[in-house]
């Protein structure tokens, strides 16, 4: 008998008609009917964009969703997204940050999305410990940890390339993202996953499936074109088995994010998404 996964909806997967990089990346959806769809529909977790969480913080308050988060039995929250980090506070960075760092205490998340400019892959990762391991300094003084997602068309452009920069921060408040869009759009093979990642940097998973092909840019295919776990062709089984073999034992994000995905109701969306994970723990 499989014993069955905690699972988080991450934000784009109960974010309905919102994606990445437009004007405003707020979810039209009201936050209380998303904690407690994300709840009724057998979830554990969930995930909120800064967008949302300014929306949050100058409405209903912080306090209120965290209330409904604790109240429909939900255990792990995750906040995002901050870039620029490596730059002079000067160049806008810091406020959305200290933003993201308010929403982590307020609502008890474990860690702190960050990402990389979509630029070429960094030859040397140097230039980012200091900055990094002073942002996950100031993190955990905040009670939570930061947590770095390589992007293929990122500064940090794959996990080997994020796991040698974690490894030279040395802090334990900093870790990463292993999203396995990003894994196989890398060009990263399993062995080479394994190979790289050590359990104590892994702070966070994350679930899709998508074709062989990209359609469009990277971006626009990791946009707009990631498909529920098993209408795509990428080993999701063994991405997880893999995972386990390192010794994760933490939940598991499953980030559906996709044209026809936004166009589905949230009910919908939700039960889609997780049933269709549940079906590679199988």
């Amino acid at each position: 008998m499989m014993i069955e996964p905690e699972l988080i909806a991450t934000c784009w997967t109960s974010a309905g008609d919102a994606a990445p990089m437009r004007s405003s990346e707020r979810s039209p959806l009201d936050p209380i009917e998303r904690v407690r769809q994300i709840a009724a529909t057998g979830w554990m977790g969930l995930g909120f964009v800064l967008d949302d969480l300014r929306a949050i913080r100058d409405t209903i308050g912080y306090d209120t969703l965290a209330d409904e988060i604790t109240g429909s039995g939900l255990q792990h929250v995750e906040v995002e997204l901050c870039s620029g980090w490596w730059k002079h506070p000067s160049e806008g960075w810091r406020g959305h940050w200290e933003e993201l760092l308010e929403a982590a205490q307020a609502l008890d998340a474990a860690f702190i999305k960050i990402g990389t400019d979509s630029a070429p892959a960094l030859k040397d990762v140097r230039p980012l410990v200091a900055p990094l391991r002073d942002l996950a300094e100031e993190a955990a003084s905040y009670g939570t940890k930061v947590a770095l997602e390589p992007l293929p068309f990122g500064m940090i452009a794959s996990m080997p390339q994020g796991a040698e920069l974690i490894s030279q921060v040395d802090h334990p408040a900093a870790g990463l993202i292993v999203d396995y869009w990003h894994v196989f759009r890398a060009g990263t093979s399993l062995d080479e996953l394994q190979a790289c990642l050590t359990t104590d940097m892994v702070f966070g998973v994350e679930l899709c499936d998508a074709q062989e092909d990209v359609v469009g840019s990277l971006f626009e295919d990791t946009r707009d074109n990631r498909e529920l776990i098993g209408d795509g062709v990428q080993d999701v089984a063994g991405f997880i088995q893999a995972l386990r073999s390192i010794g994760y034992e933490g939940p598991w994000g499953v980030e559906i994010l996709s044209a026809a995905h936004r166009r589905r109701s949230l009910s919908e969306a939700l039960d889609a998404a997780r049933l269709s994970a549940l079906s590679a723990f199988a």
